[in-house]
């Protein structure tokens, strides 16, 4: 870092002293002008002054953002090109302070845990109106199935010791420009898929810019889903992969059918998603599933299925599995690699299929003594990627879930169906608009801190 601060310091010195070089010539030369012309040295002077303190500020301010259309080019004394260059000087400025302010906000940030806070009130508005985006599946559009209180879109994420910027649709897909964001995980992915497409179609204002690549029908029976943005040349994907490695069918010799899970094959489909630029991986419910974590005749390695694998050591080997193919077949210097931590349920007594419930629930559990223990499975989690060779940038949402009660679907979940108390209620996935956008933001805030690159490389 002490070396670019020399060099920096360098070339700021090299560009004034050009500077001034240049100026005495110009000087010299206008005034020679001046006494052939009807224009005054003083005007002459006071105008070419104005030009060199625009240049001195765009030489010394490297967050200047002030363009030479907000220059004059040729000399004129009926016009108002002096106090133009006064305005340019004074804009660059004011821009200049701005950009500093946010670069040192970001700077903050990148020291900062962003995911260790709080959730607060807050009256602003989602990052996209409910009911406005077509793209939500039917699972997770509480506001359209009927949903009547609307409290749980008001609370935002408030890390301890910093700011998050207010997430820019805009800006995050000038950052996406050209390149293919893939999401790849189980349906917690696709809530957070479908919730990032919303928040960035609405900063578009020709909505019909954004299209489906493929229909409804085809994802789900391939698994493969994809929205592309027309302007800036890049797609936002999910790809359907709930344990990451591979689910196996097979008929005995009797004929019956069965399935194991290869622990020691990643996913078929990770030759669909082995060249994007960005991909945001997740695993972690389907784990908890009677037959997973049961563990019985399901667990297999090479030929060998195990009568009996605890669950915990089956997902040690899968995530090994899948952390061996990211170091064989990730570019780390093209692909920026993000694992999102597991997402908190909040059934009260008894699962999703033994009548398991979250109605009625309108605010996040306020104390943190109601909140569940640290999830085994990421532990496991943190233990891998430490080990890994390729960078891992881990979004470690689970504890900020785990306030969130009342932001699940509930009996919600489906639109003109009897609601009663015997009905399967969704207490996994989220509504959206909802809590899925903080974690879109996070992603925002974190590649905005890589976009500035505080390391000095």
């Amino acid at each position: 870092m002490a070396y670019f601060k020399n060099l920096s310091s360098s070339l700021m010195s090299l560009a004034r002293t050009h500077i001034l070089i240049i100026s005495l010539v110009l000087l010299s030369l206008l005034f020679l002008l001046a006494s052939q012309t009807n224009h005054s040295p003083a005007l002459i002077a006071s105008a070419l002054t104005s030009r060199l303190l625009f240049a001195a500020n765009f030489y010394i301010s490297p967050f200047s953002s002030v363009s030479s259309s907000n220059t004059c080019l040729v000399l004129d004394s009926e016009s108002n090109c002096t106090l133009s260059s006064v305005t340019a000087v004074e804009t660059a400025h004011a821009n200049s302070r701005k950009d500093q302010e946010r670069y040192n906000r970001i700077k903050k940030l990148s020291s900062c845990d962003i995911f260790n806070g709080k959730w607060v009130a807050d009256n602003s508005e989602p990052l996209y109106k409910p009911g406005s985006c077509p793209f939500i599946d039917e699972a997770f559009n509480c506001f359209k199935n009927g949903r009547p209180d609307s409290d749980y879109l008001k609370y935002k994420w408030r890390p301890s010791g910093c700011q998050l910027p207010r997430f820019d649709g805009g800006k995050m897909l000038e950052m996406l420009r050209g390149k293919r964001l893939v999401f790849v995980g189980d349906s917690l992915n696709r809530n957070m898929w479908e919730s990032l497409v919303c928040a960035l179609r609405d900063s578009l204002k020709d909505k019909s810019r954004v299209y489906e690549v493929s229909g409804r029908q085809r994802f789900r029976t391939q698994g493969f889903y994809s929205f592309k943005f027309r302007d800036y040349m890049c797609s936002i994907d999910f790809i359907k992969s709930p344990f990451l490695v591979q689910e196996s069918k097979f008929s005995d010799k009797s004929g019956a059918r069965g399935e194991t899970l290869r622990l020691d094959m990643i996913q078929g489909s990770s030759t669909k998603y082995c060249d994007a630029d960005i991909i945001i991986f997740n695993t972690g419910h389907w784990w908890t599933h009677h037959k997973t974590f049961k563990g019985y005749n399901y667990f297999q390695e090479g030929s060998h299925v195990y009568n009996k694998l605890e669950v915990k050591e089956a997902y040690t080997k899968a995530l090994k599995t899948w952390a061996q193919w990211v170091d064989a077949n990730i570019d780390s210097n093209r692909t920026r690699v993000f694992f999102r931590g597991y997402s908190a349920s909040h059934f009260r007594k008894g699962q999703w299929n033994t009548g398991g419930s979250c109605h009625g629930e309108m605010k996040p559990i306020a104390s943190d003594t109601y909140i569940a223990t640290y999830p085994w499975m990421m532990r496991v989690l943190e233990s891998v990627i430490a080990e890994m060779k390729t960078p891992v940038f881990y979004l470690n949402i689970t504890r900020m879930t785990d306030y969130r009660q009342d932001g699940h679907p509930s009996i919600y979940r489906q639109r003109e169906i009897p609601r009663g108390p015997g009905m399967f209620q969704d207490c996994s996935h989220w509504c959206l608009p909802g809590v899925p956008d903080s974690w879109n933001e996070l992603l925002y805030a974190t590649l905005l801190i890589s976009h500035y690159d505080f390391t000095g490389k």
